[in-house]
């Protein structure tokens, strides 16, 4: 086994981008005895969430070491190695995939590349029959809704409510947010300031593989096509969020100076 410095040392300075990977754990059909895995009672738990943290502290350390000022690019990764996990295609691993996107677009990781597309446990699309996954969707909202500038959203993560802040994508001056609500049991609320557009990702079970917006299921139509995804209007004011679930805010009109 060679360590990463080692190999950096050897290579001398001069890369692109740092790539690395992170997986939280190990998928049960390789875990040995001796390797501790995750269950779904613990996939909306801090703990879980924030292990791409400390995987990305260990190898910006050794980047800015290194080859300071290189981007940082995360080139694999998913819920566990070796397949995922039996329960990653349901709608609770969505809360761990979404997250970490906004995790690592706020510490500066400008590449995030999922593994897979369709392959195992932990692709986006059904193996047999390439129909969308929960992670699928929240993909698709993320890329419709957050451009690649991040704001400061102005609240830290707490435990039960994770926020994160972009420019909205292909709208001058307007901000879209990313809002997870991590708790099973509470609501959780803050407040708008401007009217916006909301697009709320539920499941009635948790290990469902199916995933409602805004109450209607999300699927396929007549030959494969996507579904209209639309948000529906809220006012400024209190904004009240389920339990166990993913709500995208878009906010046109926010006139935001970093977003013209």
């Amino acid at each position: 086994m060679l360590s990463t410095r080692d190999l950096l040392v050897a290579a001398g300075p001069g890369v692109d981008g740092f790539s690395y990977h992170h997986y939280g754990t190990v998928s049960r059909r390789c875990a040995g005895s001796a390797v501790p895995t995750t269950s779904p009672e613990e996939a909306l738990s801090e703990g879980w969430l924030s292990t791409t943290d400390g995987t990305l502290a260990f190898y910006r350390s050794l980047r800015d070491e290194l080859e300071p000022g290189k981007p940082m690019w995360l080139t694999e990764t998913a819920d566990a190695a070796c397949g995922g996990n039996p329960w990653a295609p349901s709608f609770l691993d969505a809360f761990r995939y979404l997250d970490q996107l906004g995790r690592l677009a706020r510490q500066g990781v400008q590449v995030v590349a999922h593994n897979t597309l369709v392959a195992s446990d932990y692709g986006l699309l059904e193996e047999r029959d390439l129909t969308p996954r929960p992670k699928y969707w929240g993909a698709l909202l993320w890329r419709r809704l957050m451009g690649t500038t991040v704001l400061d959203p102005g609240l830290p993560l707490r435990a039960g409510l994770h926020v994160y802040a972009h420019c909205l994508r292909g709208r001058p001056g307007g901000i879209a947010l990313l809002l997870l609500n991590t708790d099973k049991a509470a609501a959780q609320t803050l407040t708008l300031s401007t009217a916006a557009e909301r697009y709320t990702l539920s499941s009635a079970e948790h290990l469902s593989r199916r995933v409602d917006l805004n109450g209607t299921e999300l699927k396929l139509g007549a030959d494969d096509a996507l579904p209209r995804i639309a948000g529906a209007p809220i006012p400024a004011g209190p904004l009240t969020l389920a339990p166990a679930t993913i709500t995208f805010v878009a906010v046109p009109a926010a006139e935001n100076g970093s977003c013209r």
